[in-house]
């Protein structure tokens, strides 16, 4: 029987201010970046003190790898990262070193971009050789996932709601993109929209439309229907929103509507307070303790709305049962005969 082993493929980020310069050459694969982008990027990760986002990826494979055993499937979790140590391809290297022959491999980001997670896959790939391995390119509607979401949501939401009184909307986020590369023909790599249902376009609600066209990338659909399933999961939001945060500084137009553009609607309507909720995100890092934390609570006090985040989903059990289920499917179908 093969020897088998579970890969779990996150971005990565530094572990101090120093090396902000190398992790950024690696994020835009070499190409050069304005010296004021690399001093922001390194006044934020300064102001936070620290990513943990390294730390909270290994402890989370350490949950899926108890799930697995607990289930009697004893597999080892490794752990790689696109633009950080550990790298991608030293530890398929490593992985091939200690014998492993089959591989489940899972991208912690959940909503599908062909030219995202197209390159996570990429670097497995290239480093594979005989390493048989079945890739997870994306997770956006996994029930287990809303589930750990809405667990985080939901003492969030009552704790805002007692304390203002009344009824707290919710506004969910994801992580945006540059427009050309969801484009209709851009990107490579597996993966196509899945088409969401006459149910799940209701939940989704007016004024939340997935995008558009045929043959588009799936991923800012994919982004908006999580937001739908955890609100669905959630019925005591009176009402919700969802944005695109953390634009980039590179030239050209990215997803919107951009946070700051909804904050902007969102207090114009009369709304004093509400959950902000990132659901493209797994785990705390910079665009959360930063973005949101410090960014966007300082530019909702301006416009006189107060904003409140449930904890990240971090060492969620939840979400570890959601990545184990994904690694036994992948598992048993690197398992069936050839």
């Amino acid at each position: 029987m093969a020897k088998q082993a579970v890969l779990l493929l996150a971005h990565g980020t530094p572990e101090t201010v120093e090396q902000i310069p190398e992790y950024l050459r690696n994020v835009v694969s070499g190409r050069p970046l304005p010296q004021a982008v690399v001093e922001e990027i390194q006044h934020r990760y300064a102001q936070i003190g620290h990513s943990p986002l390294t730390e909270i990826t290994f402890a989370q494979a350490r949950l899926v790898e108890a799930e697995l055993a607990a289930a009697g499937q004893a597999v080892p979790v490794y752990v790689g990262m696109r633009n950080w140590r550990p790298y991608i391809p030293e530890v398929v290297r490593q992985m091939r070193a200690d014998g492993i022959e089959e591989a489940a491999v899972i991208c912690m980001a959940t909503q599908n971009s062909r030219t995202s997670v197209g390159l996570y896959r990429r670097a497995v790939e290239a480093e594979a050789g005989d390493l048989r391995i079945d890739f997870t390119p994306g997770w956006a509607q996994h029930p287990l996932l809303a589930d750990a979401f809405a667990e985080r949501l939901r003492p969030a939401l009552a704790k805002l709601t007692k304390e203002v009184g009344s009824p707290v909307p919710v506004l969910f986020t994801a992580h945006s993109v540059p427009t050309r590369t969801v484009e209709a023909g851009v990107g490579e790599g597996p993966g196509s929209a899945s088409r969401p249902s006459d149910k799940d376009k209701n939940i989704a609600r007016a004024g939340h439309p997935v995008w558009p066209g045929q043959g588009a990338d799936p991923y800012a659909e994919e982004a908006r229907h999580t937001a739908g399933l955890v609100a669905a999961r959630v019925p005591e939001i009176p009402r919700w929103w969802f944005a695109f945060q953390s634009q980039g500084a590179s030239g050209g137009a990215w997803l919107g509507p951009s946070v700051e553009e909804t904050l902007d609607q969102v207090a114009a309507e009369g709304v004093k307070a509400l959950i902000l909720q990132p659901i493209g995100f797994l785990c705390d890092h910079v665009e959360i303790l930063f973005d949101v934390d410090i960014l966007f609570r300082e530019y909702a006090i301006r416009l006189g709305v107060q904003i409140e985040r449930p904890e990240s989903l971090n060492a969620s059990v939840t979400l570890a049962k959601a990545v184990a289920d994904l690694a036994r499917g992948g598992l048993g179908r690197l398992g069936m005969p050839q």
